[in-house]
This record gives structure tokens, C-alpha cells and sequence, in this order.
């Protein structure tokens, strides 16, 4: 769910700031010391608004913050995530692949990479990577066609299930990501509910397009996951 999601819902009053359109919230941002977005801030404290649990704990709320969902249910989540990508990317025309998502300049063929890498750097995190920005902005080649894709997803759910049948998997185990420790289960439920949400995305996509396609997935796949209301920001 997004940060400002996570605060309208429960009625709680904030200050919005675009700090790519305001000057007055990047000098907010260097006053902090901080250097990636969103963030939530009272005064001289400020808290990343990645994980819903550092949240609830900055605000004082009194409710139940953490993963619905086991791991072992979050695992053939994601799993049957990444299948249905495999499914659908295929389906993207080639000469659309250039073309940007709504609201942001991010191409569909850049969107069909970025779903898987982000199971990817999960299990770089798994493998004492640290989790940083920059590896949800890498690109694909710019020559990159939807088999050049399904051949990268392929990749990632192979080493994703090997993990999973034969790694760490200590729910408990402590992972290094750019806003702070985080528990492997913290950090599944996210890496999860943020290849589903891109999922989700590409079938809209199709739709859009003109390209029919199996609906791979329901509102049942996506359920007891901090999934964000809407496909589309704003």
C-alpha cells in the first residue's frame, strides 16, 4: 500500500510534497539527510514509508502491523505471480513495448523487467546484497523483445523456487535494505505484493491495447496483501 494510501484511509492529516516539482520539499529532503522517497516526517524524525510496520510504530497507532500471510503462502504467491507475467508479457504487440505506462516515463517493456527484478533483488537481499534504489530503476536493453523478457522471468522463478526449496528461509532472518533491517518476511510480503501490483498492471495494459488475454489472475490471488486500491497512481 502507498504511503499516502496508508494515511488517507485512516483519516490522518499530511502535507503532501512532490519534491520533483517542489524546491521547498527537496530542501526538506537534504535538511533530513535523506536521500530517497516517500518518507514520512515530524519535525527533525522521519520514517521510509516502505514498510507499513516502521509506520504504524512512528505514528504511535495502536494496530496490528506485519504479514498476514505466511511465508510459505507469500512463496507460491509470488510464484504464481511471475507465471502469470510469463503468460502475459508474450501477448504485449512488439511495436508497443516503447510505450510509456500512464503517469510515469516508464515503458510496458521496461514495466515487463522491472516485475521480475524486483523478485531478483529479493533474492540478491536473501544472498547478503544489500537492497538498495537502484536496482528497481535499472532498464532492460533498449532492443529487448517480450522473449528476451520471458527468458529473464524464467531465470528468476527458477532461482526463486531453488531458494525457496533449499535456502534460508528463516522468516525471521534479518535482511539489509535501503530503509533499514528488515525482517525475510517483512520484505517477502513487500516483494510480493509489488510484483503483483505490476502484474496486475500489465493486464490492464492489454486491455488497453486491444489484446485480449486468460485473466490469469482474480481478486483472490491479490487478498490479505497491502495491495494499493488503485492500479494506477493517483
Amino acid at each position: 500500500m502507498r504511503l499516502k494510501e496508508f494515511l488517507s484511509v485512516r483519516g490522518i492529516d499530511f502535507v503532501s510534497v512532490n519534491v520533483l516539482e517542489d524546491p521547498a520539499g527537496l530542501a526538506e529532503l537534504q535538511r533530513l539527510g535523506v536521500r530517497s522517497v516517500p518518507v514520512l516526517s515530524r519535525g527533525t524524525r522521519f520514517v521510509f514509508g516502505q514498510s507499513t510496520k516502521q509506520i504504524v510504530d512512528f505514528l504511535g497507532l495502536d494496530e496490528k502491523s506485519g504479514p498476514q500471510l505466511s511465508t510459505d503462502e507469500l512463496a507460491a504467491r509470488v510464484d504464481r505471480f511471475m507465471a502469470a507475467a510469463l503468460e502475459l508479457i508474450p501477448l504485449m504487440p512488439h511495436d508497443r513495448l516503447d510505450t510509456h505506462v500512464p503517469g510515469r516515463p516508464r515503458s510496458y517493456r521496461t514495466l515487463g523487467f522491472h516485475l521480475f527484478r524486483v523478485v531478483d533483488a529479493f533474492l540478491g537481499a536473501n544472498h547478503g546484497i544489500p537492497l538498495v534504489q537502484a536496482m528497481f530503476r535499472e532498464e532492460p536493453a533498449p532492443e529487448a523483445d517480450a522473449a528476451t523478457l520471458v527468458a529473464y522471468g524464467e531465470q528468476v522463478r527458477r532461482r526463486f523456487a531453488d531458494w525457496w526449496a533449499g535456502g534460508d528461509t528463516s522468516p525471521v532472518k534479518t535482511l539489509d535494505t535501503y530503509y533499514g533491517p528488515q525482517s525475510l518476511h517483512e520484505l517477502m510480503e513487500r516483494t510480493t505484493w509489488h510484483c503483483g501490483q505490476h502484474v496486475r498492471q500489465y493486464m490492464m495494459l492489454l486491455e488497453k491495447e486491444g489484446v485480449g488475454h486468460g485473466h490469469p489472475l482474480a481478486a483472490a490471488d491479490f487478498a490479505n496483501l497491502p495491495m494499493p486500491q488503485n492500479v494506477w497512481d493517483g
